[in-house]
């Protein structure tokens, strides 16, 4: 199993929204390791942009970033590079792909109760 990041995403107390995209993915590399890089970088200068959690075992990956409300999670879909980046998604890197949004409503672990 990868980590894109090491430790977990430092997020606010809810709600906000948590975006997952979970994905199988095609065989070769055709340029996906340098996007998924570029929109690390990018997602992180969205307004409303709080962290991103992601890994990958074998062809499934799982990735989930984290937004302060729906409409930041909106215009992130609807940036141009992004944009670019879902389209060679859906034509070169993923035999298939899900995104779900939810509006995390209770959060805890070791650092909050």
């Amino acid at each position: 199993m990868t980590f894109a990041q090491t430790g977990l995403a430092r997020t606010p107390e809810p709600p906000y929204v948590a975006v997952v995209f979970s994905s199988v993915r095609t065989e070769g590399d055709h340029g996906y390791a340098v996007m998924s890089r570029r929109m690390e970088e990018l997602a992180a200068l969205q307004p409303g942009y709080l962290g991103l959690e992601s890994a990958r075992d074998g062809g499934l990956g799982i990735t989930v970033s984290y937004w302060t409300d729906e409409a930041a999670a909106v215009a992130w879909k609807q940036v141009a590079e992004h944009l670019v980046a879902q389209e060679r998604g859906r034509s070169t890197w993923y035999a298939d792909y899900r995104v779900r949004v939810a509006t995390v409503t209770r959060d805890y672990g070791p650092d909050r109760a």
